[in-house]
């Protein structure tokens, strides 16, 4: 600013002091030629009337120094000059002025030496006796004046300079010190020139939208942050040389890594597969893998941002799917399993079936085939009923839930038992108090027999089997328990899956569809129970259900 300053005034002044200068110079230099023109003037009438008395011993006795007379003869020649010799002196019959006066009695002319910077301005006059007498003055020209005044006009420029500095010091404080005390904070609340109002108060417009920008632009980003940090899925954005900008809780947990931002995400995770992966998205556009770590499964997403030529970063989306691969798996499990039980016992009724078609039976053996078939029947039937009825608990379409008194009905169920125990040499007891549950009478009349049927199928010869229901803090509990061979420790964590036999030749023997255990842990899970497993090879097993106070639909 004190610059721009300094140079305005400085050229201000410079321009005024030239123009200044150069009109006075003009003036004075026009009044100055008038003067001596009107001078001369005079002193030739008066000189050539002295000359008309005198003649030419006026003329010797001429002694003037300002000024040079020159008395010219019709023809041309010099007669007499005050300043030279006149044998030295050319013809002047062609000089302007001495021609002109000639002609018409007088003449006027002027002419300038560039050799001496100066001016001549002459002045003629025709005698009666036909000879001219010119007079003349020589006077400095305006650039000649302006070099006698070089020093002078040296001192006023460094005058003007040093002016022009002071003053656009003193003029740029005092211009730029309101303008360094705006509060652009609050442009609206200061006092400064009234030309800068229009631009306080457009930048006080700007400043409250920005604001109102900026305030918009944080709670999205927080509402952001806050959907990716709870997000269960992995979310990493990488720039365009795979750095990472950005990442999630989740993304944190499935590359085991404490802090990540800044890193590239080749040193925190040297997987090839992903390498591979990132490569492909950055050519064509999107890639994904499935991925195995600690158990689990995870799908990995990757997608570029920008054309191929420009990528300007990555977006790599990590999802589990776990359970949908596992769900998957247990389907393709069950169909086969399914597919496998449902062909076992028809291929046994075919054949039977065919048998007695084609008369190959003998008559004393025709029951027993019948027989079989019956059985066989029956139990397509129930695998049947037991698969409707896990699909009913899969679609949380059974019945609704209900008050059912817990002791009554299982000492129901174990009275049931006891002949079929019996005939196994298995004692079943009952014990424990009454207690109401919310449930459905139905599943959980499916719970205790499963769980009671299958203590009496796997026990030992002599052995028991004891079922106590009880009062809990937060509800009740059904734990049935026996003597029999235990579930070795490799198995119990998929006793419970469909179709899973720990022996398939014993279970083969027992008879059953293979899937009533499943039914009683999804009976549970609907009732808002939990179950749980305790069970040592040659000593027993116990299986406990607990049902709580507040139970919901899962």
């Amino acid at each position: 600013m004190t610059k721009k300053i300094f140079h305005s005034m400085f050229f201000v002044a410079s321009v005024a002091m030239l123009l200044g200068i150069l009109l006075i110079m003009g003036v004075l230099f026009a009044y100055f030629r008038t003067v001596q023109k009107n001078r001369l003037v005079s002193e030739l009438r008066l000189t050539a009337a002295a000359v008309e008395m005198g003649g030419e011993a006026y003329l010797e006795s001429f002694q003037v120094d300002d000024c040079r007379l020159t008395w010219v003869g019709a023809d041309g020649i010099v007669l007499f000059d005050s300043q030279g010799e006149t044998a030295d002196m050319e013809n002047h019959a062609d000089r302007e002025e001495v021609k002109e006066a000639l002609e018409t009695g007088k003449g006027e002319s002027s002419r300038y030496s560039t050799t001496l910077m100066e001016e001549t301005l002459y002045c003629a006059k025709r005698l009666s006796d036909g000879t001219v007498l010119r007079i003349s003055v020589s006077y400095a020209s305006v650039p000649a004046l302006l070099f006698g005044l070089l020093q002078p006009l040296l001192v006023v420029f460094v005058i003007a300079l040093l002016c022009s500095i002071l003053l656009s010091k003193r003029l740029s404080r005092k211009i730029v010190q309101p303008l360094n005390a705006i509060d652009l904070d609050q442009p609206l609340e200061n006092e400064a020139y009234d030309e800068l109002s229009p631009l306080l108060t457009h930048i006080g417009r700007q400043q409250r939208e920005i604001s109102a920008q900026k305030q918009e632009l944080e709670d999205r980003q927080d509402e952001f942050y806050t959907v990716i940090e709870n997000m269960n899925e992995g979310l990493v954005l990488l720039n365009a040389k795979g750095i990472i900008l950005s990442i999630n809780p989740a993304a944190l947990a499935f590359f085991h890594a404490d802090t990540a931002v800044g890193r590239d995400l080749i040193e925190i995770e040297r997987s090839p597969e992903i390498e591979k992966a990132f490569e492909s998205a950055a050519q064509h556009g999107k890639s994904s893998l499935q991925v195995s770590r600690s158990g689990r499964e995870y799908q990995v997403n990757l997608n570029r941002i920008g054309p191929q030529n420009d990528m300007s970063g990555m977006v790599l989306l990590i999802f589990d799917i776990t359970e949908k691969v596992f769900a998957e798996r247990n389907r393709q499990e069950f169909t086969a399993n399914v597919s496998h039980e449902l062909k076992t016992p028809l291929h046994s009724i075919m054949g039977s079936a065919e048998l007695l078609e084609n008369g190959l039976v003998k008559e004393e053996d025709i029951p027993r085939f019948i027989g079989y078939i019956r059985n066989e029947s029956a139990r397509l039937v129930a695998l049947i009923e037991d698969i409707i009825r896990l699909s009913q608990l899969d679609e949380a379409s059974a019945p609704e839930m209900e008050p059912v008194e817990l002791y009554e009905l299982a000492a129901g169920e174990v009275e049931s038992l006891t002949q079929p125990a019996k005939a196994k040499n298995v004692s079943i007891s009952m014990e424990g108090e009454s207690v109401t549950i919310s449930g459905v009478r139905q599943l959980l009349h499916e719970v205790i027999y499963n769980l009671c049927d299958n203590a009496i199928k796997y026990n030992v010869d002599g052995g028991w089997v004891k079922v106590r229901v009880s009062k809990t803090a937060d509800g009740a509990a059904l734990v049935v328990a026996d003597s029999g061979i235990g579930i070795p420790a490799e198995h119990q964590d998929r006793i419970f899956e469909r179709f899973y036999r720990v022996d398939k030749s014993h279970s083969k023997e027992s008879g059953g569809t293979g899937l009533g255990l499943s039914i009683v842990k999804h009976a549970v899970q609907y009732m808002g129970g939990t179950i749980s497993l305790d069970s040592t090879p040659g000593v027993g097993t116990t299986v406990t259900v607990s049902f709580h106070k507040k139970e919901s639909r899962p």
